[in-house]
């Protein structure tokens, strides 16, 4: 087994994974990412990207965002349609703020070649990662490699391997709260080889369940659609897919164009936290301490909120202060907590409108919402605010 050692092992080379590596690298903290793919497959598995300005800015300040704020396009608006009608939401106009649309790929390829250009040290295509002694003062990392078995020994291990990964396992069941909620239903995420129908983002609220058009690039347009639980992509072929966007999207002046559809992939619609989000020498940040489902798209945003405070938190402790880090589960949870009641609310207009058969107060409910929303000033502005995250700033 080789031994070396560090001050801290990122594992998972995902946006907070790599966020946190760069900046540790940047306050000359030794580190070492670990990645169970291949550097190929995390830069070009696709991912969701709609990127909060607070967040932009973030990685703008701490020197990660060049090419983030040079290339991607920006939203400030949306269009709800409707019972029948278009109705268009600026919330630029009321926050002041917007997304930054740049897919969750382009950030990471970003990030990996700010890091290894560097001179951070990363190792890709690692397995059978195991964390040692999170209590002592000296934790460490074993994992394999095709060269063979390795140990780092550490100062702290930061665990950033995402909902499927190994680190959230560590945490004691005994001293671990993780809340969970599943919203019964699914997404079919699906990418058409078709130019956009509009020049933004379509919420369709409609009866027979909520349908989503983001526009994409010239050429490419990715949809969703609300599945009932259970279903697979193969209960959706092509025909299907299109009756029910056309059905849940078309309002006049506003044709859904259609192309050749080449992903199809269900989207299971749960959330989870898990609290606190650290046990000994390890801490969570990401997906291995939250998941809040594609319904706000708030994933990649609560990533990065986790890797500037933990990043800063262990740059403090080098510095002679660990009080940052005794409290960055605190410091997170708040905004992790406040994007999971958003989406949560979210949910009961996007998809209770279509429980009117089964649920008919919910569906009468979720249109009363609606309807408040539209037509209350008030309403519109609270809404704006925690769309975009504007009390997110760090």
């Amino acid at each position: 087994m080789v031994a070396t050692r560090t001050a801290v092992v990122v594992v998972g080379a995902g946006p907070a994974g790599l966020t946190v590596a760069n900046l540790l690298r940047r306050a000359g903290i030794s580190c070492v990412l670990l990645e169970a793919e291949s550097r190929a497959f995390i830069e070009q598995r696709p991912r969701a990207g709609f990127i909060e300005e607070w967040a932009v800015r973030g990685l703008e300040q701490r020197g990660l965002g060049e090419q983030l704020v040079a290339k991607a396009p920006q939203h400030e608006k949306f269009e709800f349609r409707f019972a029948g009608q278009r109705h268009a939401f600026r919330y630029g106009d009321v926050t002041g703020q917007r997304h930054f649309v740049y897919p969750q790929q382009l950030l990471v390829t970003d990030l990996v070649a700010q890091y290894t250009d560097g001179g951070g040290e990363a190792v890709f295509e690692v397995s059978d990662v195991r964390l040692h002694d999170l209590t002592s003062d000296s934790p460490a990392v074993t994992f394999t490699t095709a060269d063979g078995e390795h140990r780092i020994d550490c100062d702290f291990i930061a665990g950033c391997d995402g909902a499927r990964g190994v680190t959230q396992g560590y945490l004691p069941p005994e001293s671990t709260v993780k809340s969970h909620h599943d919203y019964g239903i699914g997404w079919l995420a699906l990418l058409a080889e078709a130019p956009p129908s509009a020049d933004g983002v379509l919420f369709g609220i409609h009866p027979r369940g909520f349908a989503a058009h983001m526009a994409r690039t010239p050429t490419v347009t990715r949809f969703y659609l609300q599945t009932a639980e259970g279903e697979t992509e193969a209960d959706w072929p092509d025909e299907r897919v299109w009756r029910e966007l056309h059905a849940r999207l078309t309002v006049p002046d506003g044709e859904i164009i259609e192309g050749r559809l080449f992903e199809k992939r269900i989207l299971d619609m749960h959330n989870y936290v898990v609290e606190p989000m650290a046990h000994g020498r390890l801490f969570l940040a990401g997906e291995s301490a939250h998941l809040v489902a594609p319904i706000a798209a708030k994933g990649m945003n609560l990533a990065l909120h986790d890797a500037f405070l933990l990043a800063e938190a262990f740059q403090a402790h080098y510095e002679g202060d660990s009080s940052r880090l005794a409290g960055y589960s605190d410091a997170c949870l708040p905004l992790v907590w406040q994007y999971q009641e958003f989406s949560q609310w979210l949910s009961d207009i996007f998809h209770n409108t279509a429980a009117t058969g089964e649920n008919p107060f919910a569906a009468r409910i979720a249109e009363a919402r609606m309807r408040r929303l539209l037509g209350s000033p008030a309403a519109a502005a609270a809404f704006a605010e925690l769309y975009i995250g504007k009390n997110a700033d760090l």
